[in-house]
């Protein structure tokens, strides 16, 4: 059960925090300048003594907004308090349609908001007796499950999500100068379409268990449901031709683009790094993301299968188990490796 007082964020010492908002745009609605929905929520925490070069920049996952990265559904301090602790300037985006970051909802069609039912099973991983890191039963009281829930609901499509995210995405960095992107689940493409829209402004980005090209859901564009960058280019409306390797026990194929394949000229010079849990159904997946990543060109991509590191018992939502601390070191200790 969560503590009554959240664990204490130890040693840490602010220079600045606050939050602002990107490209918050006007349209026209019966005469009335309103804004269109498509704002970026922005929450900054810079540590008294930033020690490395570059900010951090948290893309939360699914239905969930920014608030997944402060603090476990145990109460205990999340990866945004770790990197500030680490001395990295960190940024916390809200995106578009989520969280602070409201969405016009009769204006976008929306995806409907999780229910204990589906999502305890998921955190917890019912089934799955490798899965031990969740700091919860995963059943309707558990009440890390309501934790959980309680920051999520419903959220715009993806293709339209994903177009937006690319242009706010971009108008932060901007804003903010070269940055870390790490993001996780559905927040993974997020990251792509950032990079592909300023590359010179991403340094280096971590996936945690990013939804990819053999998921289920199937992005058109291999890494997103919006259009990227790829050489040859495609034409509009053109997405990459696809070879698909059917799998057995009901999960979904393993997709590779057809050779020759298109490269990813403004990812490829990005260090990359897909992280995944070994008691997670995303460890069924991950690697042919890492090797779609390869195959167009994004060389620089290392797999932190955190199983082959000795750290065992995590399913899709390591940033919030029991060892969410061990886990970030994995990912701190390679960018220690990538980023001058």
């Amino acid at each position: 059960m969560p503590p009554a007082t959240p664990e204490p964020a130890r040693g840490l010492r602010l220079a600045d925090q606050g939050h602002f908002f990107v490209g918050a745009t006007y349209e026209q609605v019966d005469g009335q300048s309103v804004l269109d929905g498509t704002q970026l929520y922005v929450e900054y925490q810079i540590p008294e003594e930033q020690t490395k070069p570059y900010p951090v920049v948290l893309i939360h996952g699914g239905g969930g907004q920014g608030s997944d990265w402060g603090s476990t559904p145990d109460g205990r301090p999340g990866w945004r308090t770790m990197l500030v602790q680490q001395g990295y300037a960190v940024y916390v985006v809200d995106r578009p349609g989520h969280g602070r970051s409201p969405v016009r909802a009769p204006d976008h069609p929306l995806f409907p908001p999780p229910s204990a039912e589906r999502m305890g099973p998921r955190m917890a991983g019912f089934g799955n007796d490798r899965h031990t890191q969740w700091p919860g039963t995963g059943a309707v009281d558990d009440p890390t499950v309501a934790q959980m829930l309680a920051p999520m609901g419903s959220f715009p499509s993806m293709p339209e999500h994903q177009a937006v995210m690319r242009i706010k995405g971009a108008e932060l960095l901007d804003r903010i100068g070269p940055a870390i992107l790490i993001s996780t689940s559905a927040g993974g493409p997020s990251g792509w379409v950032i990079a592909d829209e300023r590359p010179s402004h991403v340094k280096a980005i971590a996936a945690v268990e990013p939804m990819g090209p053999s998921w289920s859901q199937q992005p058109p564009y291999g890494l997103a449901f919006s259009p990227m960058t790829y050489d040859p280019p495609l034409a509009p409306g053109e997405t990459p031709q696809f070879v698909e390797t059917p799998r057995e026990d009901g999960l979904p194929p393993l997709r590779m683009q057809a050779e020759p394949a298109r490269q990813l000229p403004n990812l490829r010079e990005i260090p990359i790094a897909i992280v995944t849990g070994d008691a997670s159904w995303a460890h069924l997946l991950d690697p042919a993301t890492v090797d779609y990543l390869r195959q167009a060109g994004c060389v620089n991509t290392t797999h932190l299968d955190l199983g082959s590191l000795g750290i065992n018992g995590n399913g899709h939502f390591s940033i919030m188990e029991r060892n969410n601390a061990e886990v970030l070191d994995v990912v701190l200790r390679w960018l220690e490796t990538v980023v001058a």
